[in-house]
């Protein structure tokens, strides 16, 4: 089922399209993020990409649970705008050779996901809202609210411990 295509009928195969799609968004971003904490030199960069990984996993879990409300199994259709995310940021990660410049490389990536997850959690919610599925957007609002949170914090690391000042002074 591909976006606006015949198999989209309804709200309803919207909103299931909608939660197939953030379901393979955090799959995939579950595989990403031990890369990126791999290559973060900085340490409250490294320790809130881990503390983001687990939140992710919790994430997954409350969708799993968002698929049992609606009666369905939980499952993904690809996603080609975080694969791209995704594949932009190891890219971007692999021509830079400064650690410090690197450093904020990740930050700059892992808000572009945020975003798109923020995006994604926003639209999923008014949605379910709009359908009467009250009983899901309770666990879809848990996984916006740690998603804006990921992104003040990593917001924090780059501006106010040092990120974008150590990038910036690299030669």
């Amino acid at each position: 089922m591909g976006f606006f295509t015949k198999d989209i009928k309804s709200m309803e195969d919207l909103l299931l399209h909608g939660l197939q799609d953030i379901y393979y968004a955090e799959r995939q971003i579950l595989k990403a993020l031990p890369k990126m904490i791999d290559k973060a030199t900085n340490r409250d960069l490294a320790a809130g990409l881990k503390a983001h990984l687990d939140e992710t996993n919790k994430q997954v879990e409350r969708l799993d649970k968002v698929f049992a409300k609606l009666g369905k199994e939980p499952s993904g259709t690809q996603c080609p705008a975080i694969d791209g995310l995704i594949e932009e940021a190891d890219a971007t990660a692999g021509e830079i050779e400064d650690k410090a410049v690197l450093d904020a490389a990740i930050v700059a990536n892992a808000q572009a996901v945020e975003h798109y997850e923020i995006c994604r959690y926003g639209t999923l919610i008014a949605w379910a809202e709009k359908l009467g599925h009250d009983d899901i957007v309770r666990f879809l609002t848990t996984n916006l609210n740690e998603e804006k949170a990921a992104n003040t914090k990593l917001n924090t690391v780059a501006l106010r411990k040092g990120v974008n000042a150590k990038a910036s002074n690299a030669a």
